[in-house]
């Protein structure tokens, strides 16, 4: 006697968790955006673009713009968790100012929604990406282009810039620094703080 059996069911493979990672460059005069999706290690660019603030008068309403924009990118592609260029000094305090007014908005709007926050320094970009820490714009643009399979649009270098801290994260993320265990580097905000204790209320 023959028995049909019933064939035993395919469970389908579980897909890959997807991961969104939004890079930003901030400027206020230019800032730069670069979104990326990570899923089962492969990188894939969503969308990337520069926010133009040189056309408004204050700096108040430069601001405002910047934090209303990373909102709307937030809103709209719900990125897991944000990577941003870390703080380094310049001989320009004026200009270190304003560069951290902008950060601060940018780092304000993911907060806000919840969204981690990952700092990079620009040569660990650039080494991460490039694997020379002293790469151009140029060639940071050219490497990103490689890595993600776009042909990216090399005069937005402040846009590139930020793809490249999205990819730079995604290369780092099984280590990620942490408010407490990071280490203090010259020329970043850390450094300052502790240097400058007294002047931070």
């Amino acid at each position: 006697m023959i028995i049909n059996a019933k064939s035993p069911q395919t469970i389908p493979a579980s897909r890959p968790t997807e991961k969104i990672i939004l890079g930003v460059d901030p400027g206020t005069q230019v800032a730069g955006y670069g979104i990326i999706s990570v899923q089962g290690g492969v990188m894939k660019m969503i969308q990337y673009g520069v926010v133009q603030l040189s056309k408004y008068t204050t700096y108040q309403l430069k601001l405002q713009k910047l934090h209303e924009t990373m909102l709307r990118l937030i809103e709209e592609h719900k990125p897991d968790e944000m990577a941003i260029e870390d703080p380094f000094f310049g001989k320009n305090v004026q200009s270190m100012l304003k560069l951290g007014r902008a950060q601060g908005v940018v780092m304000a709007a993911a907060l806000s929604r919840g969204i981690p926050i990952v700092e990079y320094a620009p040569r660990r970009v650039k080494q991460s990406v490039t694997g020379n820490g002293n790469a151009t714009k140029d060639q940071v643009s050219h490497m990103v282009s490689q890595l993600l399979k776009e042909d990216l649009q090399p005069q937005f270098f402040d846009a590139t810039d930020a793809l490249a801290i999205a990819v730079c994260h995604h290369f780092h993320e099984n280590a990620l620094p942490t408010v407490s265990n990071k280490k203090t580097k010259k020329g970043a905000w850390g450094a300052f703080v502790s240097e400058n204790s007294d002047r931070i209320a």
